[in-house]
């Protein structure tokens, strides 16, 4: 059956749990208290809130930009998601327990200038959510809730990139033993764009971000942008970050199952977490009101493990490398352009069809979902600036297109699910055969790139994501006879022995999308199939700066310090060391 399935068996298992819970009320699940009803809940009656934004660089007199210095907390607080849920406890991040919001603070940097942040953690000391002490995981359950953050997307010295093994506790009680004292510092000297800053805690990274753990992060350039011409400003450019959470009925709390699938190896650990209430912006089913013209979305998947593939109603597209829709996995980001002017409807509903679990088992009926509405207003001409924005033919400079010769070495890693005593049910998901806490094997050099043949051998897809490094895809090919090549992988973990290019050999060729054929830090590696990959460990530079040595070195001593990771970004994989270690060497 695989993890897929299982989760598949959950998926019918919550829905009759919250079919009994309509009818009868009262305690139908292992957490306490009914499941929440999401068909009880009124959708599109919440304001999409923009979330607060702090500035990460200071402006002297002169107006020069200098670096910016901020302090953010983690607090245990409360939460609305909806008008008629009670406010609902969470983690969240924030200047204070007061302004804390669920995402957090949207922090805008500038490209070039350094951001430091020194991360507080005020948390209790037993957290809210289950805490399974099977997986290896930071701190001891009632010894304070340990924390880290992780700048995904970010380019930083290792000290600073949110290493899982960093955490610490309120004040600094307990920490981890790849600990650094604060502040972080980020650099931003990557090309402008969106991240995203998150929990990163070894073993609790699924259930911080659940609990409220997340925010989007931005990295601008106005010599570059300005002249593009894009929709600006803080009306017209939002970013909506998107998750799905369950709720129970009375008192509106998060709901995350306290019973493992395999509960006498982990007596709480599942393989995937699905929610029935689809969040944006930390409310559900919210609205937008916009006007007939452009907007830009900067639109994340904050889930567990929900994929959305989205969609506009009305004929509306988005504009996004010629797509009008597109597939997002947990943690991606999509940077969109809607014009609103091209219908004469006066709403239009962004739909969500991905199956959950992705990609969900051939035949099997994919159910659309709704994600938020907009309201589309009507313009006024005397009062209604004109929309002068536009989508230029490109969007930057040139950066470097992809050159396999220039690999120094291909790598192989191979994705393997672990059962016991013959189950279909996953207890263990390793890379390469190896659970996190084994020696380091990946020790790139810096200023190279390297070939990773990613062999995806269980159900699921599986997002990839690799710190510091950016990579672009080359091809995607499914694997002939898997089970054959599973069981031999299970026994030798040797895929040139177990005969990988026999296995290949007449495999389907899955294009990569048009949108997603550049450089990337996350990338869908499909199941039964392998992805070849350039992996490029030196900053991106354009192509006029490519024979600096700006272009080879990055602008700290990446070889020292905790190193970095690789992992799956479905945070329940994760969670349970489908993440390895990795140093950069010279």
């Amino acid at each position: 059956m695989g993890e897929r399935r299982f989760a598949c068996v959950l998926a019918v298992v919550a829905m009759v749990l919250q079919a009994a819970a309509a009818v009868y009320g009262g305690d139908v699940q292992s957490g306490g208290g009914a499941l929440l009803n999401p068909r009880g809940l009124e959708k599109f009656v919440d304001e999409l809130p923009d979330m607060p934004r702090l500035r990460g660089y200071g402006v002297t007199d002169g107006g020069a930009l200098v670096a910016g210095n901020l302090t953010v907390g983690m607090y245990d607080t409360t939460w609305k998601f909806h008008r008629d849920l009670p406010a609902t406890r969470v983690f969240a991040y924030g200047t204070s327990r007061e302004t804390a919001t669920v995402p957090g603070p949207t922090i805008e940097a500038m490209r070039g200038v350094p951001t430091h942040v020194t991360w507080v953690n005020h948390l209790p000391r037993r957290h809210f959510l289950p805490w399974d002490p099977t997986l290896t995981t930071a701190g001891e359950a009632d010894a304070g809730v340990p924390t880290v953050v992780h700048l995904h997307g970010g380019v930083q010295h290792s000290t600073s990139d949110g290493h899982s093994l960093a955490w610490f506790t309120a004040g600094h009680a307990a920490t981890g033993p790849a600990f650094s004292s604060p502040p972080y510092t980020y650099p931003n000297r990557q090309p402008p764009g969106n991240l995203w800053y998150h929990d990163h805690a070894m073993g609790l990274t699924r259930v911080n971000i659940l609990a409220g753990l997340m925010g989007a992060y931005r990295v601008a350039s106005p010599g570059e942008e300005t002249p593009l011409n894009l929709p600006s400003g803080e009306v017209l450019d939002r970013n909506l970050v998107l998750f799905d959470r369950d709720f129970l009925a009375g008192d509106g709390s998060l709901f995350m199952n306290r019973t493992g699938n395999n509960p006498d190896v982990h007596p709480q650990w599942q393989p995937e977490y699905f929610g029935s209430v689809v969040v944006v912006n930390g409310k559900a089913w919210p609205f937008l009101r916009v006007r007939r013209r452009r907007y830009r979305l900067r639109i994340l998947n904050a889930s567990n493990a929900r994929f959305f593939r989205l969609s506009l109603s009305h004929g509306l597209r988005f504009v996004h490398v010629a797509s009008d829709s597109f597939l997002l996995a947990p943690s991606e980001i999509a940077d969109v352009v809607v014009d609103f002017a091209a219908t004469a409807a006066g709403e239009a509903v962004m739909s969500d069809d991905a199956p959950a679990p992705y990609p969900g088992d051939p035949g099997d009926k994919t159910e659309t979902i709704a994600v938020m509405k907009f309201l589309i207003g009507e313009e006024d001409d005397a009062t209604e600036e004109p929309d002068t924005s536009a989508v230029p033919a490109r969007l930057m400079r040139h950066y470097p297109r992809l050159d396999v010769r220039e690999a120094a070495t291909t790598r192989r890693i191979t994705m393997y699910e672990y059962t016991k005593n013959g189950t279909d049910e996953p207890t263990h998901l390793y890379l390469n055969a190896r659970s996190y806490m084994d020696p380091v094997t990946e020790t790139p050099r810096e200023g190279t790139s390297e070939v990773w043949e990613v062999i995806n051998l269980t159900d699921d897809n599986h997002p990839l994501h690799v710190h510091l490094a950016l990579f672009a895809v080359l091809e995607q090919r499914s694997l002939r006879r898997v089970d054959e090549f599973r069981d031999c992988m299970v026994r030798r973990n040797d895929a040139r022995a177990c005969g990988v290019g026999r296995h290949l050999a007449g495999g389907r060729r899955h294009a990569v999308p048009r949108q997603e054929r550049g450089w990337k830090n996350v990338f869908k590696v499909r199941p039964g199939a392998v992805t070849r990959m350039l992996v490029r460990f030196k900053p991106l530079m354009p192509d006029d700066a490519a024979s600096t040595e700006e272009s080879r070195r990055y602008p700290f001593d990446v070889t020292t310090g905790p190193g970095y990771v690789y992992h799956c970004h479905i945070l329940d994989h994760e969670d349970n060391e489908m993440m390895r270690p990795m140093k950069i060497v010279r």
